[in-house]
């Protein structure tokens, strides 16, 4: 998967403490998770991780929740992880995880892989989930910006994947600087504490 780290809400590199693993498709984008596995491979593991498995894997093209095989295929991975979660890429319609509600509100772990540097549904990806009433983790992978970390936290992202490069290079101060950008507002307050919207 690259070399690639896992950082909290404040900036802390928690690579060392993050158990998730991706199951390994055609699909899967670089930095999606720090490790993948094969299906072959989670299926004769002795232990049960923690697994993230695409979205659009257990979806019809309508965007509704596939049954029939998909479904068993589901529950077997269910029976031999730990923790499922999802990962999903931000080039859908928002609508798609309306109608999928109950199912998300499920995942321990939400990523959303942001395919550009220019496409900004990851925002409206983290701040629908948020909407629905998600209160898992909701961990940012791809091509955001360092400059777009701090609003990515106001919209409800707890977590991000970041090439070594976006770690170590940069502006002075580090990556912790990308994290506080926001430290301030006008009227003296808290900007990290204010929420960008309200809870459905």
């Amino acid at each position: 998967m690259g070399n690639h780290h896992v950082l909290n809400s404040q900036g802390v590199d928690i690579s060392n403490q993050d158990t998730w693993q991706a199951l390994t498709t055609a699909e899967l984008p670089d930095g999606v998770a720090l490790t993948e596995l094969s299906l072959s491979e989670l299926l004769h593991k002795q232990d049960k991780p923690d697994i993230l498995i695409p979205l659009t894997d257990l979806l019809k093209p309508t965007g509704e929740l596939a049954s029939g095989l998909l479904q068993q295929v589901y529950a077997l991975l269910t029976e031999h992880s730990s923790r499922l979660g999802l990962w999903m890429t931000s080039n859908t319609d928002t609508d798609v995880l309306v109608g999928l509600r109950d199912f998300l509100l499920t995942q321990a772990l939400i990523v959303i892989h942001v395919p550009a540097f220019a496409d900004g549904r990851g925002f409206s990806f983290a701040q629908t989930l948020r909407q629905l009433g998600y209160k898992g983790e909701i961990r940012m992978a791809g091509a955001f910006g360092r400059d777009q970390i701090a609003y990515l936290l106001r919209v409800g992202a707890d977590s991000f994947v970041l090439s070594e490069h976006d770690v170590q290079s940069g502006v002075e101060g580090g990556i912790s600087q990308a994290f506080t950008a926001l430290a301030s507002a006008y009227d003296g307050q808290d900007a990290t504490a204010l929420p960008m919207f309200s809870g459905a």
